[in-house]
């Protein structure tokens, strides 16, 4: 007989709290939820982690003493500010189907917005979105950096697994519809609400600094895209370009005889992101323009520029306007260069960076980038990874001359070169090996991670590039002189900032922007006919060269120099006018 057996029943061991927290984890994140509740979620992640630009910069605010004498109430109130802001956008996304593409973009703009914001000291405005839109793909490549895939890691990488494994809770189109409504509302009227009730900190705070409403992150990337896009429709009209071209003639220099009857050749060169206090011509400590010095020229110290990027620089320093005019204008107008092909000169733009921003539309124009025979040999040479030297544009000029029409080279030549200069984070990049006399260079496109000296000296070799290509130009230019009564102007569009108050390369708002943003170098070098042909004094040149000028003097001074004659010209504005005068 077998003996009974023994059966215990089976007692479940207890689940150990290391199994039960993820299991509950996975519980809550795989519950359905609502959009609207994913949002606040959202809302609350991007206050907290994409905003590290806005809270680093009231710190160091805080710091300073420039919050009061309650300096954490300011933050805690701007933190449920942004994340107030921010739900409201979200909740405008809060819709199953579009929920989760519209979240994962924002948080993507987010984490890059938050890199450059971080790396380089910028604001996400208006005008620097639109000169995202205006960057070409060197430049794109220039700004990359492993930053950046870090910084979406950081504020994209959790969200977006949170997003693939989110259940939205399904409703009727009018049920979301009203809940959205209802949220929305809410959302705008606690932000406000807020906002109201910390104006009297507030208030000082955004009227001292007014970058900080662009550092709202994503919103700030939201809100200036929307104001870069209708920008253009607002100042377009009818759809019409403004003429500005009727009644305009040459002067009377040019039914001169003899040797002031050669027609004029006239050089300007746009440069790109030079400050004026790193040219040795402007007492700069280190002499980064020695090749201009031994030529003759006239450095004039005291000029500033309309705008601290190139989209806004450049048109603005071709119109008549000057910069109030240009900003309020409510349609686009033709420029500098129509006017001076309306007189019957030959007109050439000559390019080596992303386009003439619209300045060159109705005029003969080329770039570098396009191929071109005559340039081919120089282009091998000058050019790598799709960008070239300055120099590269000298190459091939008389051939380039020589094919406008016969009719209007015989009256003049106004030949426009857009320089590369000093454009960074790529500083190194800008210079040969032959200019790069201060050493070592910082080489790395993460300028706050970089040497200050390093940086400095790689900016400044890019300098002593441009005063070798414009002096080649000045070389070439006298080369023409049996033919032509010749000259250059060389004005830069905007300054650089490289690490002061810890912001890096341009396009800072212009009312808040550094001085060495918008305080840029000018040099005139002139040959005897040139200055001849036009009464022009040296001496009194030397003498002015001090004088306060803007951009807002490039269309008259110009218009001046060659004897062009137009209702639009304003002799005031000439810088030159005065010396014409002494000599006349």
């Amino acid at each position: 007989m077998p003996e009974p057996s023994l059966t215990l029943p089976l007692v479940q061991a207890p689940a150990s709290p290391s199994s039960v927290v993820p299991q509950r984890l996975r519980n809550a994140l795989s519950r359905p939820r609502s959009p609207r509740a994913a949002a606040l979620l959202l809302a609350l992640w991007l206050t907290l982690a994409g905003n590290l630009a806005l809270w680093r910069a009231l710190y160091r605010l805080a710091g300073q003493g420039e919050l009061g004498s309650r300096p954490f109430w300011l933050p805690l109130g701007g933190a449920l500010l942004v994340m107030g802001a921010t739900a409201a956008l979200l909740v405008l996304l809060a819709w199953p189907r579009v929920f989760k593409i519209g979240a994962l973009a924002l948080l993507l703009v987010a984490g890059a917005a938050q890199h450059y914001m971080l790396a380089y000291g910028i604001v996400i405005d208006p005008s620097m979105i639109g000169n995202v839109m205006q960057t070409n793909a060197t430049e794109a490549r220039d700004l990359l950096g492993w930053g950046l895939p870090g910084q979406l890691l950081l504020v994209a990488g959790l969200p977006a697994l949170w997003l693939a494994r989110l259940r939205l809770r399904p409703a009727g189109a009018w049920g979301h519809l009203w809940r959205n409504g209802v949220l929305f509302v809410v959302l705008l009227a606690a932000t406000i609400g807020a906002a109201l009730g910390m104006y009297r900190e507030l208030a000082p705070l955004m009227r001292n600094h007014t970058q900080l409403r662009y550092m709202i992150n994503p919103l700030a990337s939201v809100t200036s895209s929307i104001a870069a896009a209708i920008k253009p429709w607002r100042h377009r009209g009818d759809g019409k370009i403004v003429s500005i071209t009727a009644g305009t003639r040459l002067g009377p220099s040019y039914a001169a005889a003899g040797a002031a009857a050669r027609p004029p050749l006239f050089v300007l060169v746009v440069g790109e992101t030079a400050r004026a206090d790193h040219f040795g011509l402007n007492g700069y400590e280190r002499d980064t323009t020695p090749e201009l010095a031994r030529r003759g020229v006239t450095s004039f110290p005291n000029v500033h520029s309309c705008g601290t990027n190139t989209l806004a620089s450049v048109p603005c320093m071709f119109s008549p306007l000057g910069k109030i005019g240009f900003e309020k204008r409510k349609a686009e107008s033709e420029g500098l260069l129509d006017v001076l092909q309306a007189a019957g000169l030959g007109v050439l733009w000559l390019d080596n960076q992303a386009g003439c921003k619209g300045v060159c539309d109705r005029v003969p124009h080329a770039s570098t980038s396009d191929p071109y025979p005559p340039a081919a040999e120089a282009a091998a040479r000058l050019c790598r990874d799709g960008e070239c030297l300055d120099e590269v544009m000298l190459a091939g000029l008389d051939q380039r001359i020589a094919a406008l029409p016969a009719e209007r080279r015989a009256r003049g030549v106004v030949l426009v070169m857009h320089q590369m200069g000093s454009h960074g984070p790529a500083y190194h990049r800008r210079s040969s090996p032959a200019a790069k006399r201060f050493l070592p260079e910082c080489t790395t496109h993460a300028l706050d991670q970089c040497n200050h000296d390093a940086l400095i000296n790689a900016y400044d070799n890019s300098i002593a590039e441009t005063d070798h290509f414009l002096a080649r130009t000045i070389d070439w230019l006298q080369a023409q002189s049996g033919h032509y009564a010749t000259s250059m102007l060389y004005l830069s569009d905007h300054g650089e900032s490289l690490g002061e108050y810890g912001l890096f390369l341009h396009g800072v708002p212009y009312a808040f922007a550094p001085e060495v943003q918008k305080h840029v170098p000018m040099v005139l070098w002139m040959a005897d006919a040139f200055a001849q042909r036009g009464h022009t004094s040296r001496t009194c040149l030397t003498a002015e060269r001090s004088r306060a000028l803007t951009h807002d003097n490039l269309y008259h001074s110009v218009l001046g120099m060659l004897d062009v004659q137009t209702p639009t010209y304003r002799a005031e504005l000439d810088a030159f006018e005065r010396c014409r005068t002494t000599a006349g």
